[in-house]
């Protein structure tokens, strides 16, 4: 946008208006940069016409809180031009910017013969950003606290699970000793392979809760991720009256986390599943080859995600008429594409439907 037509500039008069466009240094920061450290003594404000920048308080050495954010026609830096005391967070540029900034000097000078109307604009926008920096800080603090207690409860579950687990894997192990026709060993070996994907689920929500999904990227054929997933889900899908087509090429191979990945796709049946309410449905798995990436299609002719929810899909705790449901799910599965370098997107209809797409690079 130009600095022209931003809210800041709008606040003052016409003259005052020029003079602060004619006095501002237009700046290009890249990704990641950052503008001022906390505790920085203030020399300019900054007005946003593209782009993104977050603010964070050090919590450690080695780490940040996020407590607001600016996006185009915002402006920041307005405490410390006003009261000149030192930064109280760092300012940290987002996928690029272009910010306007205006010297604390000059601005100040202005102010003082800025009629009073113009100022109570001025403090109205400072009382409604501090309103909404509050409200979004308590409300990440509420998550980290619920993140905190899933922790501790996964931890507990993971360690009780484990006897009952291992006595699980050591009887089907026995009996597939014991008899062995094919028909019994391959139902030991799905006994095992499912005992060893729910200490596997409970480790990776453990792993969320803590902020921390590491990868094991190795090549998988795609086409062998999803016939396995297929095998997996038969009796639990047939039972619930779920048809399943999957198409995938068989030479299409990605480096990936194929557990992580396939735990994706897992969240995304299961939901669709239970959106259908134990009536007949239909969920179809597509997958090609675009260019370096790859791109996964999972459709199915259910009721659509809710209007309720679509915004805040994918955050933690979202959930929409689950009596059981964490709203967990899918904010692992936006993670694990997160870490993958991917990205995922849904487009869904009341009464049609929901498309989720999946694009990983090769």
């Amino acid at each position: 946008m130009d600095i022209q037509a931003h809210q800041f500039i709008a606040f003052f008069e016409a003259e005052q208006a020029q003079q602060l466009c004619e006095i501002a240094t237009l700046v290009e920061f890249s990704d990641r940069a950052i503008i001022f450290e906390e505790g920085e003594i203030p020399d300019f404000l900054y007005l946003v016409l593209n782009g993104q920048v977050l603010f964070r308080k050090r919590i450690t050495d080695q780490h940040y809180q996020v407590v607001a954010r600016a996006i185009p026609d915002d402006f920041f830096g307005e405490f410390g031009i006003l009261d000149g005391q030192p930064r109280s967070a760092q300012a940290l540029v987002c996928e690029g910017a272009t910010l306007a900034k205006i010297p604390r000097r000059v601005l100040v000078e202005i102010l003082n013969n800025t009629r009073s109307s113009a100022i109570l604009k001025l403090f109205r926008y400072v009382i409604q950003r501090l309103r909404v920096t509050t409200e979004d800080y308590v409300r990440q603090i509420a998550h980290k606290d619920k993140m905190v207690l899933v922790g501790e409860m996964v931890n507990t579950i993971i360690h009780d699970l484990k006897s009952p687990l291992s006595g699980i894997q050591l009887a089907s192990g026995m009996v597939k000793e014991m008899h062995i026709d094919e028909e019994t060993v391959e139902w030991c070996d799905l006994i095992q392979i499912q005992a060893h994907r729910m200490t596997a689920m409970a480790e990776e929500l453990l792993e969320f809760a803590r902020g921390s999904a590491a990868l094991e990227k190795r090549p998988i054929v795609l086409a062998d991720l999803f016939r396995r997933f297929e095998k997996l889900n038969r009796i639990y899908l047939s039972q619930e009256n779920i048809a399943l087509k999957i198409d995938c090429p068989d030479d299409l191979v990605i480096n990936a986390d194929e557990n992580k990945l396939m735990r994706v796709i897992q969240n995304l049946v299961v939901n669709a599943v239970e959106a259908f309410n134990s009536h007949e449905g239909r969920i179809e798995i597509t997958a090609l080859q675009q260019g370096d990436r790859v791109k996964i299609r999972l459709q199915d002719n259910g009721p659509g995600i809710p209007c309720e929810i679509r915004e805040t899909f994918f955050e933690s705790f979202v959930t929409h008429g689950k009596k059981s449901g964490t709203g967990l799910g899918t904010a692992i599965a936006k993670s694990v594409i997160d870490a993958h370098r991917g990205e995922i997107y849904f487009e869904t209809a009341d009464g049609v439907g929901t498309t989720f797409f999946i694009s990983l690079p090769l």
